[in-house]
């Protein structure tokens, strides 16, 4: 009796702390998720974290659909901002420009799906399950927002006539602007997270408020 005592009396120990540090395991692939979006994700541009790299890259993209406009008579100089946008969004399509390499689509994408998957983690709590969904809803609208604004400059690329290209150059601007601003589509006087508002400024709002949650 008492070594059946004894050995239920260790598988007790061992399970606790078995499921002590499987429980620590799962916490800390939650932080990995969640440093990769904010902090540090390898082979981005000196291994910033996802979001503060579509940030860099949108930053750039807006600054040249603007630099674009401030030459709506030279065709030519319209053109070669137009592909520095597209560099900035998503450097498989442009490859050589001012953008950091990664690309905002890429970066958004990636931080999507990181955070998507800090969520589906076996443990994570319920203030990372509701912010993951609103950090990846927002970062998939800035994914969408890209591929319109490269379809965009691609169409400024192949203008043949100053007046129609910079026509075009104005909508670039408010659509890279919105990369990170968000819009306010429906006139309410804020800009929220859910489609199709949401920018990398609420994905930014709401990984903080994430992190504020976990005690970071």
């Amino acid at each position: 009796m008492r070594t059946c005592l004894a050995f239920g009396l260790v598988l007790l120990v061992v399970g606790a702390v078995t499921g002590g540090r499987l429980a620590g395991q799962q916490g800390n692939m939650v932080q990995t998720h969640i440093g990769h979006v904010m902090d540090s994700f390898q082979g981005t541009p000196n291994q910033a974290g996802l979001l503060p790299t579509a940030m860099a890259d949108a930053k750039v993209a807006a600054q040249h659909a603007t630099f674009a406009a401030k030459m709506p008579d030279n065709l030519d100089a319209m053109k070669l901002h137009a592909g520095h946008v597209i560099h900035a969004l998503d450097p498989s399509v442009v490859m050589k420009g001012p953008g950091g390499g990664y690309g905002v689509k890429r970066a958004s994408a990636g931080v999507a799906q990181h955070i998507q998957l800090a969520a589906k983690i076996e443990g994570a709590s319920a203030n990372v399950k509701t912010h993951s969904n609103h950090v990846a809803t927002a970062a998939n609208t800035v994914v969408q927002r890209s591929d319109e604004a490269v379809a965009l400059a691609q169409k400024i690329q192949a203008a043949t006539a100053a007046a129609e290209a910079a026509k075009m150059v104005t909508e670039l601007i408010a659509l890279t602007e919105q990369l990170a601003a968000g819009v306010d589509a429906n006139k309410d006087g804020r800009v929220g997270w859910d489609a199709p508002e949401g920018g990398l400024a609420q994905a930014e709002q709401h990984m903080q408020l994430l992190r504020k949650g976990e005690g970071g």
